[in-house]
């Protein structure tokens, strides 16, 4: 097939693809194989990539990018925020079967072993490892796809292993049912506004930093300092695209789309310009025609933000091992994003000490929107209990799809 033929399969808008029995097979058949690696994006680890990936989830923690605080801090250097590995590629998008059906982050289970320090280089390994089948009211039938991404270092050691999961929903489908079609974009109040810059602004205040917090002194239900993010704005969208090394232009992306032409639209808007079809994170006409009610954020935004709740409140000495979140509501331009949690349990497996956390991501108006968990390592006053300087030597003996 000629280029010239390829072009003229990029169509006036998105691919309007359909769920049927056959694509669902096609779908499960590839089942155990390995994906070509998205990207790479962000590759390298150093002080610039790093700092730059928090700059793009808001994250303020001198551990992850002040390299004098890192220097003195008993790790020898600045480490990268746990959710760091996710700039090299965003595991669980929807990349394999389905042509044509729309995909939306759904959220993913992070499992942790070894810090990223500058110097690493990012590889992964991706396979699928799961399919579901269900109905919602956002769209009738869907599907659920399964992707294992596995991180390790340029020394070959596992760094982590992410479980990530997508939901496919039929575009038109979505539309009909138009599920948020009510939702509009919120009016905040001056209080409203004075609550959420307070948060803001003293969200470094509750930072444990290098304050050691021990496993003895942390009491079942005891609640996090909550923190923030929004209202969500272009900024912020934005902002995460070019923390993430995301930034095709041109003739990058007219390559991409001859390539891939279900996956991309000569957007009329754009006068004929070509655009992703994820390109409703930032135009609201596109996000309607998948039945969301405005430009919206990314999913692993989000996630970040949940992992920041928590290692703002364990500290430098602690290790974050596990952090799972799903995306249970959409959260468009001008909502905001409060991240709460609430310990549930202490316990001690391998030697270590542990504790798990319940994670909640709430909206202005109260709707959950983000529900996950986290289990941290965290430093014991019983010298029986073992000493750590990461989560490697930790088994949390988690199913491959969960």
């Amino acid at each position: 097939m000629t280029v010239e033929t390829k072009e003229k399969d990029v169509g006036g808008a998105p691919a309007e693809g359909k769920i049927t029995p056959e694509a669902i097979k096609a779908a499960e058949n590839m089942i155990g194989m390995q994906l070509r690696p998205e990207g790479p994006y962000l590759q390298d680890a150093t002080a610039d990539t790093m700092r730059n990936w928090c700059n793009g989830i808001g994250d303020l923690n001198p551990l992850y990018r002040d390299e004098e605080h890192g220097r003195l801090s008993r790790y020898g250097s600045i480490v990268a925020h746990p959710n760091f590995p996710m700039a090299f590629g965003w595991v669980g998008r929807t990349r394999w079967g389905l042509p044509g059906v729309h995909g939306f982050y759904a959220g993913n289970d992070w499992e942790l072993f070894r810090h990223v320090r500058p110097g690493d280089r990012i590889t992964a390994i991706e396979r699928v490892v799961g399919i579901d089948v269900k109905e919602s009211k956002f769209s009738g039938t869907l599907v659920l796809q399964y992707v294992e991404a596995s991180y390790a270092n340029q020394n070959g050691d596992l760094v982590a292993r992410a479980l990530g999961t997508c939901t496919r929903h039929e575009r038109k489908a979505a539309r009909d049912a138009g599920k948020y079609s009510e939702i509009k974009t919120h009016e905040y109040s001056a209080e409203d506004f004075a609550k959420i810059d307070n948060a803001i602004l003293n969200e470094e205040k509750n930072m444990r930093g290098t304050n050691v917090r021990y496993w003895d002194e942390v009491q079942e239900g005891e609640e996090l300092p909550e923190i923030v993010r929004g209202p969500l704005s272009l900024m912020d969208t934005m902002g995460f695209l070019v923390g993430s090394g995301r930034g095709h232009t041109h003739g990058v992306i007219f390559k991409n789309a001859v390539k891939h032409p279900g996956h991309f639209f000569r957007n009329p808007e754009a006068g004929g310009g070509i655009e992703y079809t994820g390109i409703g994170h930032h135009r609201e006409s596109t996000a309607k025609d998948v039945g969301v009610p405005g430009v919206y954020d990314y999913g692993p935004q989000r996630s970040s933000w949940m992992a920041s709740l928590v290692t703002n409140w364990m500290g430098d000495a602690a290790f974050l091992k596990r952090v799972r979140t799903q995306m249970r509501g959409f959260n468009i331009m001008g909502d905001c994003t409060w991240a709460r949690g609430k310990v549930t349990r202490k316990y001690v497996k391998d030697g270590h000490a542990l504790v798990d956390i319940e994670i909640r991501g709430e909206n202005q108006r109260g709707e959950l929107t983000t529900p996950g968990l986290a289990t941290v390592l965290l430093p014991s006053l019983n010298p029986e209990h073992k000493v750590f300087f990461d989560g490697r030597d930790c088994d949390l003996e988690l199913p491959v799809v969960r």
